[in-house]
């Protein structure tokens, strides 16, 4: 597989660990919003970070991540689900700053971005969605994830996220991991661990250079001498549940006014914001959906 979540778990430390790698997933994104450099960097790192909160996930479980800045990019808004079905846009998909050679944020992501807030939303199957709101810390993401998991859930936690890119803005590599201390567990070893995350060179890096994530993994657990178990290995792909059928029901919803301003214009034009597929609805089309409102 090409884009793949791997699971570990420490016992003995009280660690649960997470590396992805997501460079296909972010660049079929990429692709299909035709993002500009610095917003095809965030968008990555967001659909990272997504990607590994989703692995937290347990079956039928989505989580959405939105965040909303007052830098250039505006808006991002990432979802993932706890089968590895990602996908995601930004609002300004054209923003591409000035590259900031030598600084650990070269695509200046921060400053697209800005400050603002970080909203969390999670589908877990109860009655009632979750949501919680923390302001944005960074406008890193991976340091903004970072600060959510551990003050708003309460779970010691290290996240680390990134994308690479190309001379020509194609992405070269884009990756992550985060690390969790366990309920009821010592915060030693997380604690080491997020130290060792920051000694050690980014895992995209890591991975541009031809590291697999298991390697990633035993230098960061074996440098530390802790030992884990690699529990599963689970791929992760971008995916949109946009269809034409959707896109129909969603007409219908409307008012028949609206529909009989759609039959004037000749046309009906639904996007998708999260995959940009676009759909068209005929004259004929938009007759039949009156006719279904006439007689539902």
């Amino acid at each position: 597989m090409s884009d793949y979540v791997l699971r570990i778990i420490a016992k003995d430390a009280g660690v649960r660990a997470l590396f992805c790698t997501t460079k296909d997933l972010v660049q079929e994104a990429a692709t299909r919003h035709e993002t500009k450099p610095t917003a095809t960097a965030a968008l990555g790192r967001g659909l990272t970070g997504a990607a590994l909160l989703g692995a937290l996930l347990k079956v039928r479980q989505r989580i959405a991540l939105k965040f909303e800045g007052d830098g250039p990019l505006r808006k991002m808004l990432v979802e993932s689900d706890a089968y590895g079905k990602v996908r995601g846009y930004v609002a300004e998909s054209q923003i591409n700053l000035p590259m900031q050679v030598g600084s650990s944020d070269p695509y200046d992501v921060g400053r697209a971005l800005g400050a603002g807030r970080l909203t969390v939303v999670k589908d877990l199957k109860l009655r009632d969605l979750y949501e919680s709101i923390v302001p944005l810390a960074t406008g890193q993401i991976d340091e903004d994830l970072e600060m959510y998991l551990t003050q708003s859930e309460q779970i010691p936690t290290a996240v680390q996220v990134g994308t690479r890119l190309d001379q020509h803005g194609e992405v070269l590599t884009a990756g992550g991991l985060l690390i969790q201390n366990i309920a009821g567990y010592a915060q030693t070893a997380i604690h080491q661990l997020a130290e060792r995350v920051l000694d050690l060179p980014p895992l995209v890096d890591k991975l541009a250079d031809g590291y697999t994530l298991e390697d990633v993994a035993a230098e960061l657990f074996d440098g530390l001498q802790i030992e884990y178990e690699i529990l599963e290995k689970r791929p992760l792909v971008f995916s949109c549940g946009c269809s034409r059928e959707r896109s129909f029901k969603a007409l219908t919803s409307l008012g028949m006014e609206d529909i009989h301003a759609m039959i004037e214009e000749g046309q009906a034009i639904v996007d998708c914001h999260f995959c940009h597929e676009r759909y068209l609805f005929s004259v004929d089309d938009l007759n039949n959906i009156l006719a279904l409102m006439r007689n539902p």
